[in-house]
This record gives structure tokens, C-alpha cells and sequence, in this order.
């Protein structure tokens, strides 16, 4: 009885840190230049993680001073999250149309390296620090 009662109570320690969202969930920015160059939102909706970024278009080299825009907010799709790093995709149709209308979702990660700290990775580019604000 006593095995018995120490399996289900380790079942459900796993199961209730599987769960654990509270190391990914709220706002991540990132900046690059000083600038705003993404915005994350992940929340936890009825047991599952939800999620959208926005992308910011730096311009510079145009003779004014350097500065920042938002695109519209993509929803993140596919989220598995570890404990330590959230794995997502991206769609890319809408990021440059209309050649990029046909092109295929892009795959993140976001690994937590400390309290309220985190690097973002995109397959084939450099990672970027972010830092969530609540």
C-alpha cells in the first residue's frame, strides 16, 4: 500500500510540473540597437499554452535618426514547453507578401537562462537576449 501510495504521489508531482507554466508565462521584449525589436505574449488558457509575437521593423541609414514600428501580432502555434525552453512555430506568410505568402511556418526557442531572462533562437540566426516585463 505503501508503494502504491508513493507511485500516485510521484505521478502526480510530475504531472503538476509538467504543468508549471509560470517560469514561461507573460511579456518577453527584446531590443536590439535600444530599440524595440520584438514583444512575446505567452499565457496559460484553460490548462494549455497560448501565445503571440510581434515582429518590429528597425529603420535606420534613411538620414533619420533610427527608430522602430510594429507588425501585426502573429499567434505562436505548436508550443511544447519543457520546463526550461518553449519550442513554438511562427507563420512567415504575412512577413514580407507577397513573396513569402507561400512559405512555411518558422521554428523558434526560447530558453529561460534566468529569472525573467531568456534567449530567443530562429533557426539559422544569431539568438537574441529577452526579458520578461511582468
Amino acid at each position: 500500500m505503501k508503494t502504491l501510495l508513493l507511485f500516485v504521489a510521484g505521478c502526480l508531482g510530475v504531472a503538476s510540473a509538467a504543468h508549471d507554466f509560470s517560469a514561461i508565462t507573460g511579456v518577453w521584449r527584446g531590443k536590439m540597437d535600444g530599440l524595440p525589436a520584438i514583444e512575446m505574449t505567452i499565457s496559460r488558457e484553460g490548462g494549455e499554452l497560448t501565445g503571440a509575437i510581434v515582429f518590429y521593423l528597425i529603420r535606420h541609414n534613411d538620414g533619420q535618426p533610427p527608430r522602430s514600428s510594429p507588425g501585426g501580432p502573429e499567434p505562436l502555434f505548436n508550443m511544447k514547453f519543457d520546463g526550461t525552453t518553449l519550442d513554438f512555430k511562427v507563420s512567415h506568410r504575412r512577413a514580407h507578401p507577397p513573396r513569402t505568402l507561400n512559405d512555411p511556418p518558422v521554428s523558434f526557442q526560447l530558453r529561460i537562462t534566468g529569472r525573467n531572462e531568456g534567449v530567443l533562437t530562429r533557426e539559422g540566426k544569431e539568438p537574441e537576449r529577452l526579458t520578461r516585463v511582468n
